[in-house]
């Protein structure tokens, strides 16, 4: 990991475009938080500051991960899902007949199309430096956007869930092809940008409303359904750790799992402690908590050491000198 003074995380800005966009070629299909298109992750820049001030919008708060000044990282916070076009889902519930002749009973599958998680908050975006996944900062992301929530707790509601990306096998999504590309009359690769630019509204338009009854599609798509992209298993291990539950609802492009949680329930919520700030000790500490300072488009949290007795709390100085902390100034921390 760099060292410590030159890490932050703090809210995207408009000159960090170029760098985005880095990222943004580089994860691949499926990823459509982060689109790798100039003018697509512009206006995602200028909606994330028009929430940050406050804007009640739909879209996602982006954090990124700067390192030495320049960002390598970023995740994704969306206050509420479902604010400019319905948020859709399948959802797998299970059927079971009977027979009145010989008495056999069958239970099968079946994918229902549903809003059903509109209005609940969602993370989402952690994208790294493919240079960096080994050195702990997917982990230092991810726990941020906790970190964010909870330090503006009120501007969110009961519910997150994280919408993980489903499996590929060579760039192409085996349920796609089985579903979507049935009805939809388009490649992954075509619906993955429509979704990502523009969002999913041809969804509503063009897409099957009956259920879907998995035992009709291929095996190689039935195999997909609920199961996490490859580069996805340490983001899906995070979320368990952190809480989410797998509460049977896919994705309805790739059927990659949705994880859902209470906010209030996550981990990082339930150890996130505020103080005020008392000064500077030693820097010889271990650096093993994330410690905030600010709100909205002045949120900023850097990975350093903390001590706190009662109300008061000091850090090392590294990190008092990246978030401009004065005495009294008030610092929400966690443990990463």
């Amino acid at each position: 990991m760099a060292e410590p003074d030159s890490i932050r995380i703090r809210p995207v800005r408009t000159d960090d475009l170029d760098a985005l966009l880095v990222l943004a070629e580089g994860t691949g299909p499926g990823f459509t938080n982060l689109p790798s298109d100039r003018g697509v992750l512009r206006e995602r820049i200028e909606r994330s500051d028009a929430l940050l001030a406050g804007e009640k919008l739909g879209g996602a708060i982006i954090l990124g991960l700067e390192l030495n000044g320049r960002i390598r990282g970023c995740g994704m916070v969306f206050p509420r899902i479902g604010v400019d076009w319905p948020f859709y889902s399948y959802r797998i519930s299970y059927t079971t007949q009977r027979s009145s002749i010989d008495g056999r009973m069958v239970r099968f599958p079946v994918l229902t199309l549903t809003n059903d998680l509109e209005d609940c908050a969602e993370v989402g975006g952690l994208i790294v430096d493919p240079t960096l996944r080994r050195g702990g900062y997917g982990r230092l992301i991810a726990r941020s956007r906790y970190l964010f929530i909870g330090c503006h707790r009120a501007n969110f509601g009961q519910r997150v869930i994280a919408d993980l990306r489903g499996w590929l096998d060579r760039g192409e999504s085996p349920f796609w092809d089985a579903v979507g590309g049935r009805f939809y009359a388009m490649s992954f690769a075509e619906a993955d940008h429509i979704n990502g630019t523009t969002g999913n509204q041809f969804i509503a338009d063009l897409g099957p409303r009956a259920p879907i009854y998995v035992n009709m599609l291929s095996h190689e798509a039935q195999r997909a359904i609920g199961r996490v992209h490859d580069d996805g298993r340490g983001a899906h291990a995070l979320l368990v750790e952190e809480g989410f539950r797998d509460d049977g609802y896919v994705d309805i492009f790739d059927a990659g799992p949705t994880m859902i949680a209470m906010i209030d329930d996550l981990k990082a919520i339930r150890n996130l402690h505020h103080a005020m700030f008392a000064g500077t000790a030693d820097d010889d500490a271990l650096r093993d908590h994330l410690i905030a300072h600010g709100s909205g488009a002045g949120f900023c949290c850097v990975p350093g050491s903390i001590e706190a007795a009662g109300a008061q709390a000091v850090t090392d100085p590294a990190s008092a000198r990246l978030l401009g902390l004065s005495d009294g100034d008030r610092i929400g921390y966690l443990a990463i």
